[in-house]
C-alpha cells in the first residue's frame, strides 16, 4: 500500500501559462501536485486550502524534456499536473492576483 502523503505536501506550485489563463474562464485551475498523489488527495488539498467545492480532478503525468549542455545529455525530471474543476460560483484568488 502507497504511503500517504500529508495534504499540505500534496500542492506543489500553481501552473500559470496562457493556456491555463483561458481555462480558468471555464473554472479550471492547474497545479503541479506531488508524484504520489492521487485525485481524492488533490481533491481535499484544493477544497481546504482555498475553502472551494471542486466538482473533478484530472491527473496526468508530463514527461521530462532532453536537455543538452555541450557534449553531455540530460533529462529534466518527470512530474505530476492536476487539473481542478471547481463549482461555478466560486474562485480562487491565488490565480486572479497575478
Amino acid at each position: 500500500m502507497p504511503k500517504a502523503i500529508p495534504l499540505y505536501e500534496v500542492l506543489r506550485r500553481p501552473i500559470i501559462t496562457e493556456k491555463n489563463t483561458m481555462l480558468q474562464a471555464q473554472d479550471k485551475y492547474t497545479f503541479e501536485v506531488a508524484s504520489g498523489a492521487n485525485k481524492h488527495q488533490v481533491k481535499q488539498a484544493v477544497e481546504k486550502a482555498f475553502n472551494v467545492h471542486v466538482r473533478a480532478v484530472n491527473v496526468m503525468w508530463v514527461r521530462g524534456k532532453t536537455r543538452r549542455m555541450g557534449r553531455s545529455v540530460g533529462r529534466t525530471p518527470d512530474w505530476k499536473k492536476a487539473v481542478v474543476t471547481i463549482a461555478s460560483g466560486d474562485k480562487i484568488e491565488l490565480f486572479e492576483n497575478i
